[in-house]
């Protein structure tokens, strides 16, 4: 059985996505699931730790934990309590279970149940944990009255003093020892009552305590029970967030959300902590010499017998990153895989690793020769392979439930298509699993036999199919989304072109042509531009942006020729195009937008005064530095929730990109729409949500007054009182496509004339 969400087709777009379940076998038809029914089988779903034998797996579900025997899907429930349980593990030796409740470790035992709390991490300001009484009371027996104040004198002068004590006091004491055996009697015994508290002191879990602010982010505890693995994370309250302004709320008040910061502000740091088990006694660790890479640490997992841990991270300037072990006994790190890039290190499944062969080996991802690639090692740090290799990238990787077999999503059949394979641990031949053109993402059985695989094609949206988990293997549909109505339309699969680039570099796009609509051309082009910077959108699979798809489409029928372009910076082609951007957006890969227009002039004779342009978010950005830069190539352009000035958007895009705003003004500067915006001279729309908390309405409103400071004309704003950065009501959707077609009819498509009186105007007829 294949359980999963979805959105029937018909739907109201206002539903949420709702649980069905359907029989892994052709033919089969989905049924709805009920929550309460989810939630019995909710333990079953989740993919969880294996047993170290396999016979089982641990999960939380719900916030309580659960064993599952893979075998015969039976469950049985390990904690029923209102907290929170998370992070479960096997031990070493699969007789207990590790898990995390309320920022501290525990243990339960499978064969009796008893529940272990393993570390005490306080936040600051925490009461300490209870201590226990001495046994036999005897201090307090003996304490009751002048006595009991007398001995804690004693032990607090007369005993702990290791100099001589010249004064009267001292000569007294001395004396009083001198004389009775009595004293001497209770000198002894208080010094073997306080190594005997030292003693049951040493036995009892130390305590962690954070500093003021700092956060659990996360624990890994080593099977072996003997070590634990904890990052943190320390908030800098110096930092300034945002504020963004929702207007149309139910109290009839303007209400403040509250945003991220800015690129350059004050960050979080972080640390990673060694804690032995069962003393509880910690120290923080040095990953590399830059001190606050420890924000970004990751745990990649732990051996399975508890001897090592991966640990991933990178520095603060997002230039390097590093793979380290840690051992269990003693906390020693050893770096194990090193990776510099002048412009910033990161590529598909960035981050992605883990242990193999019991612990022996372990795998991750690396863009060393330029592609993102699977690579091995040693426990030790010898024997570094290279898996897979080529210009093709790795997206995403498993690990066979026998450990024999690495589970692959590439494209090495193509950059235009995603396919799963299979391959032995050591390498070797691949396996394709997967063969219908397109986007696949596939999840395995649980005995790896079938392949339940979410599958789309460019003029169709993803679907759920089931086939055998072997190559050659027939796929077969079990779900069926769009309406009637939406497949009875002739959606077109836009072919991919090679737009030559200044640089002798072929550019991929996809193209829509009137004729391809059985239209007539009109004699104008438009240019979409992607979005979200490192995307991937030229491909014979869905679109991220189905809504443009299918507008862009709607454009073809009406006579315009559309050019979709994976310009340089996107995601799918390796390391030097993803980083082509560094230090300057607007750059080469606006040069590849510009060739693009040059390539609509030579293949179809199209005056580039009749080429617009659109594009939401880096391609709203795009649209603003192509009309304030290059105007030559453009005649009209419409730029949705734009990004103008990118010293106010967010530090962890922004800061690799174009490093530092306080180091790097040159790069700030020259990327910037807002620095450039007297270069505009054709009409412009802006179209931009007031509630966006990705890229604030602000950087519209700032724009907005910089064109009204320089007396440009023939520009718009359209403000979205309700919208987020992705709209969400269909009534928003069709007002925004509705004025980028206006603003296309009454520009480009009547040529430069229509053109310039429109932007002297400031209006569109």
């Amino acid at each position: 059985m294949i359980y999963f969400t979805w959105l029937e087709a018909g739907s109201d777009w206002r539903l949420p996505s709702r649980s069905f379940r359907v029989r892994a076998t052709p033919g089969s038809k989905p049924e709805r699931v009920a929550d309460a029914q989810m939630d019995s089988v909710a333990p079953m779903l989740d993919n969880g730790r294996m047993s170290p034998d396999g016979k089982w797996k641990v999960v939380n579900s719900g916030g309580d934990l659960y064993v599952v025997d893979v075998n015969t899907a039976t469950v049985r429930r390990l904690t029923q309590t209102l907290e929170i349980e998370s992070n479960p593990t096997f031990s070493a030796d699969g007789r207990e279970v590790f898990f995390v409740r309320d920022n501290n470790v525990y243990s339960v035992a499978l064969d009796g149940g008893l529940i272990r709390q393993l570390t005490d991490i306080r936040p600051t300001g925490a009461a300490a944990a209870p201590t226990a009484v001495a046994a036999g009371g005897r201090g307090g027996g003996r304490g009751g009255g002048g006595r009991g104040g007398a001995t804690e004198g004693r032990g607090g002068a007369a005993t702990t003093n290791t100099q001589a004590d010249t004064s009267q006091r001292g000569s007294l004491g001395r004396q009083q020892r001198e004389l009775f055996n009595v004293i001497r009697d209770r000198v002894q015994d208080d010094s073997v009552r306080r190594a005997e508290q030292d003693a049951r002191a040493a036995l009892r879990m130390h305590p962690l305590n954070l500093m003021a602010g700092e956060r659990i982010g996360s624990l890994a505890m080593s099977p072996n029970g003997r070590a634990l693995l904890i990052t943190t994370t320390i908030p800098d309250d110096r930092a300034l967030a945002t504020r963004v302004p929702n207007y149309v709320t139910e109290s009839g008040y303007t209400e403040d959300i509250t945003g991220r910061t800015k690129v350059g502000d004050y960050q979080n740091g972080g640390r990673v902590a060694f804690m032995t088990l069962p003393s509880g006694t910690a120290r923080f660790l040095s990953l590399s010499s830059d001190t606050r890479t420890s924000s970004s640490a990751q745990v990649l997992g732990w051996t399975d017998d508890g001897s090592r841990a991966l640990v991933f991270s990178t520095s603060s300037d997002f230039k390097n990153r590093w793979i380290n072990t840690v051992t269990s006994d003693s906390g020693t790190v050893k770096m194990m895989d090193t990776l510099h890039d002048s412009a910033w290190v990161a590529g598909p499944c960035f981050g992605c690793g883990g242990w193999y062969d019991g612990g022996k080996r372990f795998w991750f991802i690396s863009e060393a020769d330029g592609y993102a690639h699977l690579y091995t090692m040693n426990a030790d740090g010898s024997d570094r392979r290279q898996l897979t290799k080529g210009a093709w990238e790795v997206n995403a990787v498993s690990l066979s439930r026998d450990g024999k077999s690495f589970y692959l999503t590439t494209s090495e059949a193509s950059p235009f298509e995603q396919h799963m394979y299979r391959m032995p641990v050591g390498g070797g031949a691949r396996e394709k699993l997967t063969s219908k053109v397109g986007g696949h993402t596939g999840v395995l059985s649980p005995d790896e036999s079938s392949i339940a695989d979410v599958y789309s094609s460019s003029n169709r949206p993803p679907e759920l199919f089931v086939q055998a988990s072997r190559a050659g293997a027939e796929a077969a549909q079990l779900t069926t989304s769009p309406t009637k109505e939406w497949l009875a339309f002739n959606w077109i699969v836009p072919e991919i072109v090679m737009v030559p680039a200044s640089d002798g570099i072929k550019v991929p796009a996809r193209i829509y042509r009137p004729k391809d609509m059985h239209a007539s051309g009109n004699g104008a082009a438009v240019l979409f531009v992607h979005g979200a910077g490192y995307l991937h959108n030229v491909h014979n699979y869905w679109s991220s942006y189905s809504r443009e798809y299918m507008f862009n489409q709607y454009l073809a029928s009406k006579g315009y020729i559309v050019l979709d372009m994976d310009y340089r910076g996107s995601a799918g082609y390796g390391r030097d195009w993803r980083t082509a951007i560094y230090r300057f957006m607007g750059g080469r890969d606006l040069q590849d937008e510009v060739d693009g227009s040059k390539y609509l002039k030579k293949e179809f004779g199209v005056d580039p005064e009749r080429i617009g342009m659109y594009g939401g978010s880096y391609g709203g950005f795009m649209t603003l530095m192509a009309l304030f830069t290059e105007p030559k190539y453009f005649g009209a352009g419409a730029a949705l929730r734009p990004v103008t000035d990118w010293a106010h958007y967010n530090h962890g895009y922004t800061a690799r990109i174009l490093n530092f705003p306080e180091q790097d003004t040159l790069a700030y500067r020259r990327s910037s729409p807002i620095f450039l915006a007297e270069g505009l001279e054709d009409p412009l729309l802006i179209l931009h949500g007031m509630v966006d908390t990705n890229v604030h309405f602000e950087d519209s409103v700032r724009l907005t007054q910089r064109l009204i400071e320089l007396g440009k004309k023939g520009w718009w704003l359209v403000p979205y009182p309700v919208e987020d950065h992705g709209f969400l009501r269909p009534d928003s959707w069709t007002d925004e496509y509705s004025r980028i077609f206006n603003l296309f009819e009454t520009t480009i498509r009547r040529g430069k004339s229509a053109t310039q009186s429109a932007a002297a105007i400031g209006g569109t007829k």
